[in-house]
């Protein structure tokens, strides 16, 4: 077992890089931290090495599925966390590979840029037993704070990381409906766990190009006459309403 205590160690340098989406893409791997988050995504993924300062080593024995656990100062562990208090916990992990299985019914992120909102939705996917969630660009699902957000949840799921023409050729006869703020269908009336549910971008919605590529429009009632929902909330209503309410 090795013990790190220089931010500038060639190793600690590199895994600091994986903070950016074009550095996770090029090494292929992601960081994820906290005990509970890396314990689930220990259910589907094996870590690639364990980080830890000597206060969390006991947890980290918990965790690791094999031996290679590094001692890091509280210094080192500030520079590979994305937080300001760090947990003293963190995990290397390969970025998974596109899931052989075929998109099923759930989910499509279009264009969603908040990295909390993607992880809030992704982890009430899970919760709802959603299987699949296209992602047609946005941000990076494997991103710090999207998996911090999501609580590891986000392995529990296929994820399929797309663009828009190839969300359409294979999607099969599955319908799209978009979630929409106003001119849309009552959930209730919908066929929302037999669809992919499309979830626009934060301020600009879903562009109009792929609005009329959905058979489907649907809106939630605002008795409030409130301008808009944040979208992690709206989707989790929609989820809730098609994976419980509906038959």
């Amino acid at each position: 077992m090795q013990t790190i205590t220089s931010r500038q160690h060639p190793l600690i340098k590199e895994l600091a890089q994986l903070k950016l989406a074009k550095h996770r893409a090029a090494q292929q791997r992601f960081l994820a931290e906290g005990t509970r988050t890396i314990s689930t995504l220990c259910t589907r993924m094996r870590p690639l090495a364990l980080f830890c300062t000597a206060a969390m080593h006991e947890d980290a024995l918990t965790l690791a599925i094999n031996d290679n656990i590094t001692i890091v100062s509280d210094e080192v562990m500030l520079k590979l966390s994305s937080s300001t208090t760090p947990p003293g916990i963190i995990a290397l992990f390969a970025l998974p590979s596109e899931p052989k299985e075929p998109v099923s019914t759930g989910l499509v992120l279009a264009n969603v840029s908040n990295p909390g909102n993607m992880g809030t939705i992704l982890r009430m996917a899970a919760a709802m037993g959603v299987t699949s969630v296209v992602i047609v660009d946005g941000t990076d699902p494997w991103g710090p704070k999207v998996v911090q957000a999501s609580a590891g949840t986000l392995a529990l799921i296929n994820i399929y990381q797309w663009d828009w023409q190839t969300l359409i050729a294979r999607k099969g006869n599955i319908p799209l409906v978009a979630l929409v703020v106003d001119g849309g269908v009552a959930p209730e009336q919908l066929n929302l766990n037999k669809s992919l549910i499309v979830v626009g971008n934060e301020a600009q919605g879903i562009p109009n190009a792929w609005l009329a590529s959905c058979e489907q429009k649907c809106t939630l009632a605002m008795p409030g006459k409130t301008e808009s929902l944040n979208a992690a909330i709206a989707t989790s209503i929609v989820l809730y309403i098609a994976y419980v309410q509906q038959p």
